[in-house]
């Protein structure tokens, strides 16, 4: 084997060597030819290159991409032969630091410099961050994942990743680190932000809606040779697997999950997106389960994802996870071992730099690692170049990119999302108020507003944000909507954390290099452009991006806060109402990439500053109506408050159009239909805190409630909604059938209003436990005051499937009970079928979706 392997080895390298453009001037190679298939083109390639050039192809540059980036951010062609000769897959976050259009110039000039220098004259990847958006300057800010999942709207979703794939396209990126799947189970984890709830269904649902947005419909007659449209980019999934419920809420700490539960919960969005969307790329998780890293799980990798889920993309690595086999969990004695470990498990890409692969060259010299396994990591690289038509690209248009990034549509879309992401809490009512619900506030009975918070005049965007051209902070919207009606006074009240963030170092005494997990720029690529990015941040009116980016969090001073919240207080006794705004910011909870940039807490409270902030502006309003609002990426326990305060509102961060989205819900022109995707604890003590549990997890606590402080699925709205007639017309179903559900919806308040219907089932007897609810269908229903829907759920039998012990995917005979409510506590109809026949392995047969429609009666 080693002979023929140094045989094929060297037949390959004495190929004459020709620039890409050279090649193409001799004659059109089959790999050139754009009228052959994808599958053809790539074997032609791959026969073609050298080892070199191969193992080029499963590497990124990202630190070291700077090498060819001048003083301007433009790209130096005379570097690049040193850094790439042999060609690169990926060339990461091109966009870092610059503008629309200097992005579309480098992009241009890398690839012209990689078709027509490099002997074969490959294309390179570029890929972005796009968790909320198009991370980079100008692009539009969407909410962050969190409050984009309390929408509960797949067509939302789709639009939001269908804008970002269109602005990447427009600055010449190609693949989009998104969208996360993690299932969220523990709101110490400072990540908990990016994921889009607790429930598998749910993320399932709106994962496969995000998929469509970045790559388009799938379509079954091409499988996975699709061409992606010239506004489409590849999907990630983020991150296989167990990384949402971490030991003890640490980021990248092990999960410790058993097998039945990893596949039933954690690994159903992965495999729903990967069979009905055709996601093209899936990225490994930094975390262990049962010992083993991810990034090492070939019986999950291989076994699971290829062979039993018939994945046909890439498995690209997290940034720097390969080295971490070694630094951090400790299990090679060296980079090139881990290099191998990775690529036999089934990691086909190295991120973010060339530290461990380059590695293998060696071992495939030497016998230690078959060529066959490297051709095959190629093959699939190759694959996506093809698919994305980078072989025919032709430079991105550099004059429009610029307008292509952030236009008034896109902000619209923004602010729609916003909209329908605020979650309504609790909304009692107030003496003042003549004992009316405190919400919608009416401006015809306010002359003086108060508007008090840490950040209520800046615009906090989340985690994975870059610096749109410009946000709307909650008092900006606020002004807007009572111009010419009220008077509208600004308080701080208190400050969260300090904004040491706007010191920064000299670019000559940073480091220049990381060896961690760390995803932010380099600490001298910061400081040399801190000045700039400070300017932009201030403009723009937020400074998330430099907050979420800098390694060290300071609690803010006491002292300080004690002048602040004085203010607050008088400024409340002067007010008709009081909008009170308090939460966290990205510097509080986020990713910890690095043991000096953490992110993770060990508790879900306010900061005691901002409780006692709250006690006393509401004593100070007296009988006044306030409205808290919360802006944060995770669930808070608010103690006292959540009885004390008679409204509360979950705005998340909700993007760049904040202001004008929580304006329009408190003054009633928006009413709200968001829903809580994961639940709220009520404290620390009570996590892991999930709607889908086992009976036996909830006998209780002595001395404390077990029920959380709000459920799953909970949100209210400003008018009422009355649930009847439920219908099940198929009582008796065989597996492989589907059980018809219907009930009827009517809006029975004086608004018009969006309700988001939930259908949940339960199995009360099985040969293994099973949770008490689970969520199997749901749907928004807009109505006008009075009017009436239908709404069916087709609920395919085999979605009920479970493991059973032997680990297949089984439906057994028996009853199954049906919920219907407005959450997974609230729930209004129940109902039931069984299921006859006996027991049927379903594995190969696993329905993932249920189907809903809704049938609308005039008004």
């Amino acid at each position: 084997m080693r002979k023929s392997i140094l045989s094929a080895m060297s037949a390959a390298a004495s190929i004459t060597v020709l620039s890409g453009a050279a090649v193409a001037a001799t004659s059109k190679l089959p790999y050139q030819d754009p009228a052959r298939s994808v599958t053809e083109r790539t074997e032609d390639l791959l026969k073609r290159m050298t080892l070199e050039e191969k193992l080029a192809q499963l590497q990124s540059v990202w630190h070291q991409r700077r090498q060819i980036e001048d003083a301007k951010l433009q790209f130096i062609p005379e570097k690049a032969a040193s850094l790439m000769p042999h060609g690169i897959g990926h060339i990461a976050r091109p966009s870092e630091y610059k503008t629309p259009r200097q992005t579309a110039e480098f992009n241009n000039a890398a690839q012209r410099w990689l078709r027509e220098h490099t002997r074969l004259g490959i294309p390179a990847l570029m890929h972005e961050e796009a968790l909320h958006g198009y991370v980079a300057f100008d692009a539009t800010s969407f909410p962050q994942a969190m409050a984009l999942a309390s929408s509960w709207s797949a067509d939302d979703v789709q639009a939001m990743y269908s804008v970002a794939a269109r602005e990447m396209r427009a600055t010449g990126a190609h693949w989009a680190l998104a969208p996360v799947l993690d299932i969220a189970r523990d709101p110490r984890w400072g990540r908990i932000e990016e994921t889009m709830g607790e429930d598998p269904y749910l993320v399932a649902t709106l994962g496969i809606a995000a998929i469509r947005g970045l790559q388009g419909e799938p379509a079954p007659e091409h499988g996975w040779d699709q061409r992606f449209a010239n506004d489409k980019v590849v999907a990630t999934l983020k991150h296989l697997t167990g990384h949402g419920q971490p030991q003890a809420g640490v980021n990248t700490a092990p999960a410790h999950i058993a097998p039945r539960e990893l596949a039933e919960v954690f690994l159903t969005p992965f495999e729903a997106a990967v069979k009905l969307a055709h996601a093209a790329s899936i990225m490994p998780s930094y975390n262990e389960v049962d010992g083993l890293p991810s990034h090492i799980n070939q019986p999950l990798l291989r076994d699971v994802v290829r062979k039993q889920w018939g994945f046909q993309g890439a498995v690209v690595s997290d940034y720097f996870a390969i080295q971490e086999l070694r630094s951090r969990h400790q299990l090679y004695a060296d980079d090139a071992a881990a290099a191998k470990a990775a690529l036999l498990a089934g990691v086909d890409m190295e991120t973010p730099d060339p530290k461990a692969y380059p590695l293998l060259a060696e071992q495939v010299k030497s016998g230690a690692l078959d060529l066959a396994v490297i051709d095959d990591a190629v093959r699939v690289v190759l694959r996506l170049k093809f698919r994305l038509g980078l072989f025919e690209q032709q430079d991105v248009v550099v004059a429009e990119a610029d307008q292509a990034l952030g236009s008034a549509q896109s902000r619209k879309l923004a602010q729609s999302i916003a909209e329908k992401s605020i979650v309504l809490l609790k909304n009692d009512s107030v003496a003042a108020l003549g004992g009316s619900a405190t919400l919608p506030l009416d401006a015809s009975k306010i002359r003086h507003l108060a508007v008090i918070g840490p950040h209520a005049d800046e615009t906090l965007l989340g985690g994975y944000s870059s610096i749109p051209r410009q946000t709307v902070n909650v008092l900006q919207g606020l002004q807007v909507k009572l111009q010419g009606k009220a008077k509208v006074s600004f308080a701080r009240g208190a400050r969260i954390t300090t904004n040491n963030f706007l010191q920064t170092k000299s670019a000559a005494t940073a480091t220049s290099t990381t060896d961690s997990t760390d995803t932010s720029s380099t600490n001298a690529l910061q400081a040399a452009a801190a000045a700039a990015i400070q300017q932009r941040s201030q403009h723009a009116g937020t400074y998330s991006m430099l907050r979420w980016n800098h390694d060290d969090t300071v609690a803010a001073d006491p002292l300080e806060n004690a002048r602040l919240r004085a203010e607050a207080v008088a400024l409340a006794k002067t007010a008709d109402a009081v909008v009170l705004v308090l939460g966290e910011n990205e510097g509080l909870a986020r990713e910890a990439w690095a043991d000096k940039h953490l992110g993770d807490r060990t508790t879900l409270e306010l900061s005691a500053d901002q409780q006692l902030l709250a006690t006393q502006v509401q004593a100070a309003a007296g009988n006044k109506p306030v409205v808290l609002v919360l802006s944060n990426g995770r669930p808070l326990t608010l103690g006292s408050l959540a009885t004390q305060m008679p409204a509360i509102v979950e705005a998340w961060y909700l993007g760049q159009e904040t202001g004008k989205a929580l304006a329009n819900m408190l003054f009633g022109d928006v009413n709200p239909s968001g829903k809580l995707p994961l639940t709220f604890p009520r404290s620390a003590g009570h996590i892991p805190s999930f709607y889908n549990h086992k009976a036996s997890s909830s006998r209780g606590y002595l001395h404390d409630n077990i029920s959380p402080l709000y459920p799953f699925g909970h949100g209210l709205s400003y008018t009422e909604f009355s649930y009847s007639d439920l219908s099940i017309s198929t009582p008796q179903v065989q597996a492989g059938g589907e059980a018809l559900i219907k009930f009827q919806l009517k809006n029975s308040g004086q608004r018009a209003g969006t309700e988001v219907v939930q259908l949940y089932v339960q199995d009360p007897v099985a040969s293994l436990t099973r949770p008490v609810q689970q969520l199997a269908g749901f749907a928004r229903v807009s109505l006008e005051p009075g009017q009436t829907a239908q709404v069916q759920f087709n609920l395919p039998v085999n979605q009920l499937a479970f493991l059973d012990s032997q680990m297949r995917w089984v439906v057994e005979p028996g009853e199954i009970r049906v919920m219907i409510g407005s959450s997974s506590a609230d729930l209004r109809l129940r109902g039931g079928f069984n299921i006859g026949g006996a027991v049927q392995d379903v594995s190969a047969a696993r329905a993932l979706q249920s189907r809903v429609a809704v049938s609308y009666a005039s008004p």
